[in-house]
């Protein structure tokens, strides 16, 4: 995940080592020892919990190697041992798990209607948030947010674990300057984001190592990394104020050349009257926003992530199943190009419509004729409208903590 991200501060616990052989290894002892400490909590953080001999197994370090990065993460306050469990022989077997007040970050999604920015613990646990919602995003008033929130979120915490704040993640869409007409803000307001540093910007301002990605692309990190979607090849939709979507293959989050790969909102399907338009046109929340203006009802409730939405009643149902034939055909297109095993479809709306999308997706596409074509599944995400803030927190905890990658080296 960290081949996603663009950092201003690469401050890290040491420099990973090269991994060949199917063996973790360092270009120097420092570089080992970094490098197989990263490997051991990615380790406990996919299985929840394991014992040491477990770790030395799945890792293939020796049995007294793995103990002393144990012993060493655990003075740390990086792991927790938990209860003793005995044997039929040998000395009981103790399983260590993360701490989840080892190491904490924030998180900031900055939307295209609404910001959110969350206090989140080292095992993926939101602490705490706060969320600002506007016409389109002005600088100055994220700035302000920002700076404020984390100020409150900082001081929620116990003084000793604010030492424990790791850096601020932040998922936002590429080249958000160029979507200001599609987004309702006047011509040239949104200009002041184009030659922006952000990451300096915010790092100047909050003190704090900054890590950026691609909001969708965090969101898509967040299933990958704490969600329950049961697959290694998928390719994964978030249906905010615009779609985008994020690539999975062999259970690694593929960035891609430019770090847009997954650009699926950008993806051609049919439109009105039969012309192509892209699925942004289709499957975004701010179609629907139009759909309810157009009907002279207010749709700022569309955007509080309290809102049940069922009061939208015919219009919802007219937009489910806009959004969902476009879906199905991105859906078509990206299983022609790569034999995922499932699609999977998250965003910024309440669990039920969700379902309802999901379903309408999964219908619409077992009428096209996929001759040719793998069988692809249709299922939820389990992350759900948190999937950008969680998967921008995590920014921090995989450039300082965690690989980037699989670490599964001999899995069984």
């Amino acid at each position: 995940m960290a081949d996603t991200i663009h950092t201003v501060s690469t401050t890290a616990k040491g420099a990973a080592g090269d991994s060949t052989e199917g063996r973790l290894r360092g270009s120097n002892q420092a570089g080992l020892r970094a490098h197989n400490e990263r490997a051991v909590l990615s380790l406990i953080r996919r299985h929840g919990e394991l014992a040491k001999s477990q770790i030395a197994r799945l890792s293939g370090l020796s049995p007294q190697t793995a103990s002393v990065i144990m012993r060493s993460l655990e003075a740390d306050g990086l792991v927790l041992a938990g209860e003793p469990r005995r044997g039929r022989v040998g000395q009981p077997s103790v399983p260590m798990r993360l701490d989840p007040d080892g190491a904490f970050a924030f998180g900031l999604k900055l939307g295209r209607r609404t910001s959110e920015i969350v206090l989140m613990d080292f095992v993926g646990h939101v602490r705490d948030s706060r969320a600002i919602l506007y016409r389109f995003p002005r600088l100055a008033e994220i700035f302000e947010f920002v700076t404020g929130a984390m100020e409150e979120l900082r001081a929620g915490l116990p003084a000793p674990l604010r030492r424990r704040i790791s850096g601020l993640g932040v998922g936002m869409p590429f080249e958000l300057w160029s979507w200001g007409e599609a987004n309702g803000a006047p011509p040239g307001e949104m200009e002041e984001w184009r030659h922006l540093d952000m990451a300096a910007e915010l790092e100047t301002r909050t003190g704090e190592a900054v890590f950026i990605a691609n909001d969708v692309t965090a969101a898509c990190g967040a299933e990958q990394a704490f969600g329950r979607v049961g697959s290694a090849d998928y390719v994964y939709f978030f249906v905010g104020a615009f779609v985008g979507g994020g690539i999975v293959i062999d259970g690694t989050l593929v960035p891609g050349r430019t770090g847009n790969a997954g650009a699926l909102g950008s993806m051609p399907v049919p439109g009105p009257g039969g012309a192509t338009h892209q699925l942004i046109h289709s499957a975004s929340i701010r179609v629907l926003e139009r759909m309810v203006e157009v009907a002279g009802r207010s749709a700022v409730e569309l955007w509080r992530k309290d809102a049940d939405w069922s009061h939208l009643g015919p219009l919802l149902d007219d937009w489910i199943g806009l959004a969902a034939d476009g879906l199905a055909y991105a859906i078509a297109s990206a299983s022609s190009v790569y034999d995922f095993e499932k699609a999977v479809i998250d965003g910024s709306f309440p669990e039920h419509v969700r379902a309802r999308l999901t379903e309408a997706t999964r219908r619409a596409l077992a009428g096209f004729d996929l001759q040719g074509m793998p069988a692809i599944a249709v299922s939820e995400g389990t992350i759900g409208r948190s999937a950008r803030e969680v998967g921008s927190a995590s920014l921090p905890f995989f450039a300082k903590f965690l690989l980037d990658h699989r670490v599964l080296l001999t899995e069984g």
